[in-house]
């Protein structure tokens, strides 16, 4: 199965050897998404809703490169360092899903960068 490789315009070079994204067969893969500036440093230090807006919206940039919308992505996963923010970045998330919600699932742990408090890895069937 051929796959294509998915940047969007503008992208930086991420921070370890991955793309933003993969189309195999009609599905987008987007790898986890950390709220980077192009220079990779963490934006929005301490704000979990603006970090995770930050997130959704690059997330976003990368289905629609794909030829998707948010509409099509079908799981996500989701990485938070501390379950105080769970709110605030649900408060977020519901902004972008605002109709049938995709399949999910969400843990605490440590991320990449201690400043980072959201990351989110994504998939979406966008069709052949």
């Amino acid at each position: 199965m051929p796959k294509s490789v998915i940047i969007p315009p503008g992208t930086t070079t991420p921070i370890a050897p991955f793309v933003p994204g993969t189309l195999a067969d009609g599905v987008v893969y987007v790898s986890g998404t950390l709220p980077f500036d192009k220079q990779n440093n963490v934006v929005h230090v301490g704000d979990a809703k603006a970090q995770t807006r930050h997130v959704l919206e690059t997330i976003k940039s990368v289905i629609e490169t794909a030829g998707g919308t948010m509409d099509d992505i079908t799981f996500n996963q989701i990485f938070i360092t501390d379950w105080t923010n769970y709110a605030a970045i649900n408060e977020v998330y519901a902004e972008f899903f605002p109709g049938d919600k995709p399949a999910r699932f969400c843990i605490q742990c440590g991320l990449v960068k201690p400043d980072a408090l959201v990351e989110i890895a994504s998939v979406a069937h966008i069709g052949k």
